[in-house]
């Protein structure tokens, strides 16, 4: 559809952030007179006055430019055709960059103070204390602080860096155009969003032609996506390494204040229990009376689901009602949200794809969703919502300097939200086939969010240790790599169709920096949480303290709070333990 031609209770509403373009541009303006100030405080020795007034100049300034780059971000994926609104992004760009280099001295020159002068500070001015968290996290990364001089380099540069995920983006989600395909004498229009859905029809032939054709199209753009991606690591290396990391995966574990036994923990988990997958698989080609299951069948459902549809209006109060177990408070908040606009609901042309959930301290956290009535999208509404209502959580209960939560929790919420609804909807179901379809969805939310996230995960980790040790990187090379992890992963009863080589091209999440395990950490907690919950040894006010830590408490504290600690392995066994349950009862049910 155009998007003029959906009704407006189906689009978020952005002019809650900016009711025209001239307050947009009002707060650019404030924004560069704010910059102005920073002047006054460079080379200048601190007192507990003059420390406490840059910290409020950085957050006043840091808050005003959050809002500004939630609004061009999210105005530009509503249509990424339309270049004004580009024009607009471009703008805050370039002012992100003018703050990065007004503000280069600012870690530095707080950073030559000993820990024990601003513990001094506090005892003279009490309202240091309100950033006693910040200042202490700061001066964790004071080995990786560099002097003034190459900080302003930096600065300097940072306009001409980080551009490599737009131009994946707009390459992607614009200039990419793919062939139509004829099916049994009907022609099927190709694209990303499409695909998804062309990927799970029951007929085989349009599933298997358009894997053929979407990943024929990638791998004519092979080039530029390997160009790209290693681009984009080589700065993440590059910027690492000068800040004195080991590398880009140690700087980005060093965010959350984790190491890497984490990650390898899961890894280490998921390879002794790969014959839970492989199972998995096997019951697939069984159930589909195949004889031999090729990836072009891996997202097929084993259940017929034409009959069901989940359109908006019964999918919001059927998620409502799911969620109904975390309180009144935490319901009536998401009612409020859904009628206040948070949402933007349907597929129109230029419109990107996915579904995610962004904003700022200062905005509501807005939800893209692109709905077209599958129980995937209705999983997809509540999944964006436990992110969106976490935010609300850590927002409501948090200053601004703490009002937002480490990546590395960022999937709980979501997954929690997401096994609620399977569950409710398997419980509340008085139709077999419905059951046997929703056992099935959870079995691919552990399949596509434990095992192939992992799978991403190794993939990222040769790459990044590749071109940390300087060895070629070329397409070929890529898709080398990721055509054997496919093989291990999938296992001997899969047909590793070639097309696979391909697929890293289209996973925007190889831009962010060795983040993709966190989804697979991220259900396992949830899969504890969820567990808990619905036994009754969970009070939901615990769980909902863990939505308000914030920044208050380290990743892994917080998590704590809810009763889930990822250094231990029992934690990613037991999800694996509820992924293998959940097959147990897809075959009792199925075969019965």
């Amino acid at each position: 559809m155009d998007r003029d031609s959906i009704n407006a209770q189906y689009k978020w509403d952005l002019n809650k952030i900016y009711s025209s373009i001239d307050e947009f541009k009002n707060d650019i303006t404030n924004v560069k007179e704010k910059l102005n100030e920073f002047s006054r405080y460079e080379g200048i020795t601190y007192d507990e006055n003059s420390l406490y007034e840059l910290i409020i100049l950085v957050m006043n300034t840091n808050r005003i430019l959050d809002k500004l780059e939630s609004y061009v971000s999210l105005l530009c994926d509503e249509d990424t055709r339309i270049n004004k609104n580009q024009e607009l992004k471009e703008m805050v760009n370039n002012l992100y960059s003018e703050y990065v280099k007004a503000t280069y001295f600012v870690d530095n020159s707080i950073l030559k103070l000993d820990y024990s002068e601003i513990e001094d500070f506090y005892e003279k001015n009490n309202k240091l204390k309100d950033y006693q968290i910040y200042l202490k996290d700061m001066f964790r990364y004071k080995e990786h602080i560099l002097s003034d001089k190459e900080e302003k380099l930096l600065a300097d540069l940072s306009k001409a860096l980080g551009n490599n995920y737009d131009t994946y983006e707009l390459l992607k989600d614009s200039d990419l155009s793919f062939p139509n395909f004829m099916v049994e004498g009907r022609e099927y229009q190709l694209d990303g969003s499409k695909y998804s859905l062309y990927i799970e029809d029951d007929n085989r032939e349009i599933r298997k032609a358009a894997f053929l054709d979407l990943y024929g199209i990638y791998k004519q753009y092979k080039n530029v996506f390997a160009n790209l991606i290693t681009s984009n690591i080589k700065e993440e290396e590059s910027l690492a390494i000068i800040h004195n990391y080991k590398g880009a995966i140690e700087a980005s574990l060093f965010k959350d204040e984790l190491d890497i036994s984490i990650h390898d923990n899961l890894v280490n988990v998921i390879r002794d229990r790969m014959n839970v997958l492989h199972r998995y698989y096997k019951l697939k080609k069984k159930v589909l009376k195949l004889d031999e299951i090729h990836l072009y069948d891996i997202y097929a459902n084993m259940v017929n689901d034409n009959d069901f549809k989940y359109p908006f209006s019964e999918a919001k109060e059927t998620v409502i009602n799911a969620l109904s177990i975390l309180g009144k408070d935490y319901i009536d908040t998401l009612k409020a949200g859904i009628e206040n606009r948070w949402i933007d609901v349907y597929p129109n042309k230029g419109k990107r794809t996915g579904g995610y959930s962004s904003g700022s301290y200062d905005t509501e956290p807005y939800i893209l969703l692109n709905y077209q009535d599958k129980y995937d999208d209705m999983s997809t509404l509540a999944h964006e919502l436990g992110h969106s209502m976490h935010s609300h959580y850590t927002r409501e209960n948090n200053p601004y300097q703490y009002g937002y939560y480490a990546i590395f929790v960022a999937e709980v919420a979501s997954t929690v939200n997401e096994l609620l609804l399977a569950k409710y909807v398997i419980n509340n179901s008085n139709d077999k086939n419905e059951k046997l379809f929703i056992l099935n969805r959870m079995m691919e939310l552990f399949r596509a969010t434990i095992y192939r996230q992992t799978m991403f995960s190794e993939f990222e980790r040769k790459i990044y240790q590749k071109i940390g040790n300087d060895e070629p990187v070329t397409a070929d090379i890529l898709s080398d790599i990721y055509y054997e992890l496919n093989k291990e992963y999938f296992g001997k009863d899969v047909v590793i169709d070639d097309e696979i080589r391909y697929e890293w091209e289209r996973i925007p999440h190889f831009y962010y920096n060795f983040y993709v395990y966190k989804y697979a950490t991220g259900l396992s907690a949830a899969a504890s949480i969820v567990t808990r919950l619905l036994d009754g040894s969970l009070d939901p006010e615990d769980y909902k303290a863990f939505l308000k830590c914030g920044k208050s408490k380290s990743p892994l504290d917080s998590l704590k709070v809810a009763g889930v600690d990822l250094t231990d392995k029992n934690v990613i066994n037991n999800a694996l333990d509820m992924f293998e349950s959940t097959i147990d009862e897809f075959e009792k049910l199925y075969f019965e």
